[in-house]
This record gives C-alpha cells, sequence and structure tokens, in this order.
C-alpha cells in the first residue's frame, strides 16, 4: 500500500514525456534518494548491541526452538554482513540512475541484486523494492515486452518457495513487480498506436488537401483561360468600334479607349495572380481550347468512357439545347468526366447514363450508374473537386445513392443570365 501511495505521488510530480531530459534528472535524483534510503534502513537494522534483526537460514537450533535465531553470534560475521548488506542495498537502487538510459539493464542488474538479497539474506528494504516497481515499469515502457516481463518472473517464484522464508516486502513486490511491467508495456503499446493513428490522420489529411489543391490549381487555370479569353475579346472590340466608326463624337472615342485600357490592365493583373498556375505542376501550357459541351466532345468523351470499362454508357439530351457561358460548360464537361471516372474506378462493368436536361433556366446534370452503390465511410476526393466546381460558376451539386440502386451525382448549373 505503502508502495503504491509512494508511486502514485511520483507520478504526479513526473515531468511530461515531452521533456526527456527532466525526465530523465528526476529519474537520477530519485536513484540516489533510493540509494540512500536503501542504506539507512539497512544501517537502522543493527541495534546498537545483540545483533542484525535479519533473518537467516534456517538452523538445527531454529527448529529446535521454533523461531529464527538473531544473527550476530560471531564478530567476523557481523563485519562480513556490515559490509555485504549495504552493498546490496546500492545494488538494488543504483542502477536505476546509473543506467537511466538503459532501462532493461538497470532492471536486470538492480533486479539480479534484490533476488540475491532476498534469496540469500532473506531481506529487502522498501527502497529497493521500490526501485525495482520503477526499473520494471521504464523496462516495459522502452523495452520489448518479453524481456522485461521475465525480469518480473523471478518475484512471484521467490513468494512462492515453500522453504523460503518471505519478508514482508517480498508479497507486494511479487504482485507489483509483474503488473508495473504490464502497465510499461501497455503504456508503449498504448503510445504506439496513439502515434501510428496520428501519423494516418495527418497523412490522410496531407493527401486531401493535396488533392484539393491540385482540382482548385486546375479549376483556376481553366477559368483564368476562359475569362482572358472574352476580356481579350472586349479589348480587341473596343478599340476596333473606335476605329472603325467614322464621325464619332470625341467624348465617346475617349470612352471607348478607357474601356480598351481598363480591360488590358484587368488581364495583366489577372494573368500576374493567376497564370503562374500554368506551371505549378512542371508541365506546358495547352494551348488547344477549352471543352465544352458540344456534341462531338461529349461523344468522344463517352466514348473514351467505353473503351476503358467495356461497358455501356448512353448520353441522353432533354430540352432545348442552348449556349452556356463557357465557364459553365467547362465546369459540366469536368463534371462529367469526372463522375465517369469515379464509376469506372468504384463500379467497374456498370452502366452508366449521363443526362443533360436544358431547362431555360440553365442545366441540370445528372450521371447515374447501375452498380453497388456508395460504400460506407468512403467520400472520394473527386467527389469534393465536383462540388468546387459546380460551387465556382454558382451551382449546386449532390451525391448519393440512386433509387433502385446504384451511385447518382446530379448538379445544378446557372444558364448565361444566371451566371452573369
Amino acid at each position: 500500500m505503502a508502495i503504491g501511495q509512494g508511486l502514485g505521488v511520483l507520478r504526479g510530480a513526473w515531468p511530461a514525456d515531452g521533456d526527456a531530459g527532466r525526465r530523465r534528472r528526476a529519474l537520477v535524483v530519485l536513484g540516489l534518494l533510493l540509494a540512500l534510503v536503501a542504506v539507512v534502513e539497512v544501517l537502522a537494522a543493527q541495534p546498537i548491541s545483540g545483533g542484525w534483526s535479519v533473518s537467516v537460514p534456517a538452523s538445527p537450533a531454529e527448529h529446535a526452538t521454533g523461531g529464527p535465531v538473531p544473527y550476530g553470534g560471531h564478530p567476523a560475521d557481523r563485519r562480513l554482513h556490515l559490509l555485504v548488506l549495504p552493498l546490496l542495498a546500492l545494488a538494488t537502487t543504483l542502477p536505476l540512475p546509473l543506467l537511466a538510459g538503459q532501462p532493461m539493464i538497470a532492471a536486470a542488474v538492480g533486479g539480479a541484486a534484490a533476488v540475491l538479497s532476498v534469496g540469500a539474506f532473506h531481506t529487502l528494504t522498501f527502497a529497493g523494492a521500490a526501485a525495482q516497481v520503477i526499473a520494471l515499469y521504464r523496462a516495459g515502457r522502452q523495452g520489448r515486452p518479453g524481456p522485461a516481463l521475465a525480469l518480473a518472473a523471478p518475484f512471484p517464484l521467490l513468494a512462492l518457495l515453500p522453504a523460503l522464508p518471505v519478508g514482508e516486502l517480498v508479497l507486494p513486490l511479487a504482485c507489483l513487480a509483474p503488473a508495473a511491467a504490464l502497465g510499461g508495456v501497455a503504456r508503449a503499446a498504448r503510445a504506439a498506436a496513439g502515434a501510428h493513428t496520428a501519423a494516418r490522420r495527418q497523412a490522410a489529411g496531407d493527401l486531401l488537401e493535396h488533392t484539393a489543391r491540385g482540382e482548385r490549381a486546375r479549376i483556376a487555370r481553366e477559368l483564368h483561360d476562359v475569362v482572358a479569353h472574352h476580356i481579350s475579346l472586349v479589348a480587341v472590340q473596343a478599340e476596333t468600334a473606335r476605329l472603325a466608326v467614322p464621325g464619332m463624337p470625341q467624348a465617346g472615342a475617349e470612352r471607348l479607349l478607357a474601356i480598351g485600357d481598363t480591360a488590358r490592365q484587368a488581364l495583366t493583373e489577372m494573368r500576374r495572380l493567376l497564370g503562374v498556375l500554368r506551371e505549378d505542376d512542371g508541365t506546358e501550357a495547352s494551348w488547344r481550347p477549352q471543352p465544352g459541351l458540344r456534341l462531338h466532345e461529349l461523344n468522344e468523351l463517352l466514348d473514351g468512357s467505353r473503351e476503358a470499362s467495356g461497358a455501356a454508357t448512353r448520353l441522353i439530351l432533354r430540352g432545348t439545347p442552348a449556349e452556356l457561358d463557357p465557364g459553365v460548360e467547362l465546369a459540366a464537361y469536368r463534371i462529367v468526366q469526372e463522375a465517369l471516372t469515379n464509376a469506372r474506378r468504384h463500379a467497374p462493368g456498370a452502366a452508366v447514363d449521363v443526362e443533360l436536361h436544358y431547362t431555360g433556366a440553365g442545366l441540370e446534370l445528372s450521371i447515374r450508374d447501375n452498380g453497388p452503390g456508395p460504400l460506407d465511410g468512403q467520400g472520394g476526393h473527386g467527389l469534393a473537386g465536383m462540388r468546387e466546381r459546380a460551387a465556382a460558376v454558382g451551382g449546386e451539386l449532390v451525391t448519393g445513392p440512386a433509387p433502385g440502386g446504384g451511385f447518382l451525382v446530379q448538379a445544378v448549373l446557372p444558364g448565361r443570365e444566371s451566371a452573369a
């Protein structure tokens, strides 16, 4: 009980795990204090006259009298024990501070000295018992589980030996030694599991952040291309109107000139802010027109999906096709592309229907497959990218299980007037 209370106080005053230097110094100070207490205990066990108050192995006199015989009848034996017992007391405690960086060796040396003290002299100091508990906990915490438990095994065996008189500290130590080693092993396993979980969360977070950053960069590049094209047209048309209309008032010409200058300045600023995104992936910029919802582009996209998956892929058009804002058409094309890719990855061999419904106010887009549907706990990074694309042009996108089975991606994108 006293050992448990002492360990509780020690744990409350022990430095945090992050401060290794303070923990090492505290361990050294504690070990030296225990060594001092152990020597004091041994010396206090010797009375002024008489002999040592330690039990010696059973003798004929003990069997005749029915009790232990105080040792110290011979001065030479008293001098020998006066030398040996303090050395054993130091050997059970000093390995703790002297071998602070090698917990397994410290536990082995201190445990051997404690076993020798109990087996040969039937005595053990309180400080020595406390040092063994601390050393075995550190061995389990910082060493391997098997050797740490093996170092705690001799103490229960000593308590079970019928021919060995057991002191008042041996039985508590026989219980606390394996418990301390198991506690250290459990603490090490818990710390390792926590570190592994933290590493997995960090890796997942980094992957999600990297994927989202790449998707946002691609969206920004594509929107940059579309907006730059239109701003360039504004500048060219303003300059053409100023030069092509004869007899234009001076104020009108100046306004057209200001419109052209403003457009060119906006184009320069936008390229300065977003143009670097063309080079963030180390590839050369593509000067091809951005894809949209033209029929041949959609057919080319679906043909590629059919060839890659070998499954049926249908294109369904409803309503009267209308020309949408280039950014909206680009977002719709990329959503269809990503949805087809997800269908091939998560529902291989499943048939896919791609439906475009022109409502006049905008575009309703749905991509549905007849696969197994969404798996619990799997959101996918591509879904986040599709939502960002829809939101970037003022639309909305929802995903989830389709009625009757499969997976459904639905997006509502604005028309030209709404997007403006």
